[in-house]
C-alpha cells in the first residue's frame, strides 16, 4: 500500500529531503479523475541565503517569500520565460530552502517531468500533501543514490557549482 508523504517528512533540511524524494511517486490527479504518476529519479537540494544558486541568495522578494515559510509547500517557477520547474520548499520556517524535482524515471528534465505531470504556475504555493490534487507517494521503494554537482548554476561560482547537492537514482 503506498503511503502518501506528510508534512513532517518535508519539515527537515533539504539536504535530507532531496535524497529521500529519489524513489518517491508524484502524483497529479486531474479534474477528471485520472491521475499522472512518475517516480522521481533526481532531485536538487538548494539550502539558504549563502547559496549562490538558490533564489534565496539575494534575500526575500516578492518571488522568494514562499521559500522563507511553511515546508511541504510547492514552489514552482518559470525558466527561460517557458518551462516550469517545480520544487518543495523543506526545513524550518524563515530558513529558505527547497528541493527541485529534477527528472522523473521516463521524464528526463525539469521541465519535462512537469509538462507531462501538467504542474504550472497555478501550484505556486500549494501543499504537496493534505490535498486532492497532487502528491507524493512512498511505495517503499529506495533506490542505490549518486551525487554530482548541480545543473545550469554557473552563475553561482566556483563553489557552489561544484557542490553535489544533485541525487541521482543509479
Amino acid at each position: 500500500m503506498n503511503r502518501r508523504l506528510e508534512r513532517d517528512f518535508f519539515d527537515r533540511d533539504c539536504l535530507e529531503v532531496a535524497p529521500d524524494l529519489v524513489g518517491k511517486i508524484l502524483v497529479h490527479r486531474l479534474p477528471d479523475g485520472t491521475e499522472i504518476r512518475e517516480r522521481i529519479a533526481e532531485t536538487e537540494a538548494y539550502r539558504g541565503e549563502e547559496d549562490k544558486a538558490c533564489h534565496a541568495s539575494k534575500g526575500r522578494t516578492p518571488r522568494t517569500e514562499l521559500l522563507y515559510g511553511e515546508s511541504g509547500m510547492i514552489y514552482v517557477y518559470l525558466c527561460y520565460g517557458m518551462h516550469w520547474l517545480m520544487n518543495v520548499i523543506t526545513g524550518e520556517n524563515g530558513q529558505p530552502q527547497g528541493v527541485l524535482i529534477r527528472a522523473g524515471e521516463i521524464h528526463n528534465g525539469p521541465a519535462k517531468l512537469t509538462k507531462y505531470l501538467q504542474i504550472d504556475g497555478s501550484f505556486n504555493g500549494v501543499p504537496v500533501y493534505g490535498n486532492e490534487e497532487v502528491w507524493i507517494e512512498d511505495d517503499g521503494y529506495i533506490p542505490e543514490i549518486k551525487t554530482a554537482p548541480r545543473v545550469g548554476i554557473d552563475y553561482a561560482g566556483e563553489y557552489w557549482k561544484d557542490i553535489e547537492w544533485r541525487f541521482i537514482a543509479k
